[in-house]
Parts: C-alpha cells; structure tokens; sequence
C-alpha cells in the first residue's frame, strides 16, 4: 500500500470542496489528517472574488449552495482538536464530513462548540468524551506534531494530498494525487 494522506482544516472552504471529493476521486485510500492551516507558510486569502469562486465550484460539483458562517474565517482549533480525536477512535472520516457540512453548507461557525457537537454526533461521538477529549494536552500536542510533520513533507496550504514523498495542492490536487497513485501502484506491481 501506498503511503498518502489528505490534509484538511476545517476552516478552508477549499479544503471542504476537496473532502467532498476526494473519496470517490482519490481512487486509493489517503489517511485524513487534520492540521492548523493557520501556521502553514501560505495563507488562504477570501475576499469577495474566492468566496464566489467556492461558491461557482461548489455548484459545479452539485453540492449545496455554500452559506458563509457569519464569523468567517472563524477559528478552527476546537474543532481540529475534535478532529484530531476523531482520527484516533477512527472518525476522522465521517467527522470531517459532517463538521465541513455544518460550516459552509449549514454556514455555522465551528469556534461555537455547540456546532462541533452537532457534527460529532452526526457521527456517533458521544459529547461528554468529545469535549473531555478537546481538552487533552494530548490531543494538542498531536494536532501540533501533525502541522509540524505536514511542514516538514513540503505542505504549504490546505488541501493537500501527499503520495509517498510528493505534495499536491490546489485545484488538480486530487487529479495529480490520483495520477502519482496509479503510477505507484503500476510499480509495486511490476
């Protein structure tokens, strides 16, 4: 098998866009592996134009009209924290899913625990162990090592996809994550 990880913050509409996809797209297992975009070198700019650049290519994949959490951008650490235990009791997934939904198809903001609840429950994480969990130093300090080892592989904005030692980001991640997969595989084969 082939090592490849999707990296996601909950914060980026471009990152929601590549989730929604990158599933079915991918065309291989990725680990999901949240990180805080917010310390990567390159930073997401939204202004009025990429906000409808989402919302056209939100509509193009036949997604839900994106809704703009009011306090965009709003800050992720709570929820990548959840995101972060999510990954460790096997939830990355489906968590991911659902707290992306709820920002920008549902427009809420995810600094609000209350909508970070909502997301892990759509997931069947319970609360209490979910708050409990946010609170670990542990889980701060995995979220952290995470960033900094996606720094190290050359990530420099979310999404990203790495396969073995090579970084996509962008609009054809998925596609050239894809292309470098089956290559791969054609070798491991051979």
């Amino acid at each position: 098998m082939i090592d490849s990880a999707f990296y996601f913050d909950l914060a980026s509409p471009l990152a929601y866009l590549a989730a929604e996809q990158v599933l079915a797209g991918l065309g291989g297992p990725a680990a999901w592996q949240p990180i805080l975009a917010s310390r990567l070198p390159t930073a997401e700019p939204f202004g009025a134009a990429a906000r409808q650049d989402v919302q056209r290519r939100a509509e193009q994949l036949g997604l839900q009209p994106v809704r703009w959490p009011a306090g965009f951008p709003f800050d992720s650490e709570l929820a990548m924290r959840v995101a972060t235990y999510a990954r460790e009791i096997g939830r990355a997934v489906p968590f991911a899913q659902a707290a992306f939904r709820q920002a920008f198809a549902g427009g809420h903001d995810l600094s609000d625990p209350d909508f970070v609840l909502i997301a892990a429950a759509a997931c069947e994480m319970h609360p209490r162990a979910v708050l409990a969990a946010a609170q670990r130093e542990s889980i701060g300090e995995q979220l952290r090592a995470a960033t900094a080892a996606a720094i190290e592989a050359g990530v420099r904005a979310v999404p990203a996809i790495r396969v073995a030692d090579s970084v996509f980001e962008g609009e054809r991640a998925i596609e050239d994550a894809r292309a470098a997969l089956t290559a791969a595989a054609a070798v491991t084969r051979s």
